[in-house]
């Protein structure tokens, strides 16, 4: 990525970076245009809508597609499980699920192992539904992603799940 490093401005608009550790020098931009929580944020909600508007065409709410995709590897998973992931809290899940349960794209099975546990599984409707969404989806990552190689990208991958690894360790730490 060091070719990529000679032609992105890092946009800490700093000529000298020693004062602006000793706080002599302000920068030139913005704090959020460099601060990196912000681009997270910035970049996922510009990939996100843009996907977001194509499940619309289909008539597919963006929650029923997070917690189909979360499913389709056939697995059964805990409500909690799908909260986490899908990145809601276990009530917001548990209202999703209902509805995508009442749809047939979902349903609830007892835990073969674990009677106390109950499961979701995706449904054929479901994974007829959601196996064209996952085609759109990848192909929708890749038009987001050229003009990067695949090391770029793989690198890119590589370190976001290193950071979500780590701040999860760090917020498991902290509770």
């Amino acid at each position: 990525m060091a070719d990529i490093d000679e032609d992105v401005d890092r946009g800490d608009g700093l000529d000298n970076p020693q004062a602006a550790i000793n706080g002599t020098e302000r920068s030139q931009t913005s704090f959020v245009s460099n601060y990196l929580s912000y681009l997270l944020a910035q970049a996922s909600h510009l990939m996100s809508t843009e996907f977001h508007t194509h499940l619309r065409r289909y008539g597919v709410a963006v929650p029923t597609w997070r917690v189909l995709a979360t499913l389709s590897d056939g697995q059964g998973k805990t409500v909690g499980e799908i909260a986490r992931i899908g990145l809601y809290n276990q009530p917001t899940a548990t209202k999703i699920i209902d509805r995508i349960e009442a749809e047939g794209l979902a349903e609830r099975q007892r835990d073969l192992d674990d009677k106390r546990k109950t499961l979701v599984f995706i449904t054929a409707k479901g994974e007829a539904l959601v196996d064209q969404l996952m085609v759109d989806a990848i192909a929708h990552e890749q038009k987001v992603l050229e003009g990067y190689s695949a090391e770029e990208v793989a690198l890119l991958k590589k370190v976001l799940r290193t950071l979500i690894m780590r701040l999860g360790q760090s917020a498991e730490k902290g509770s």
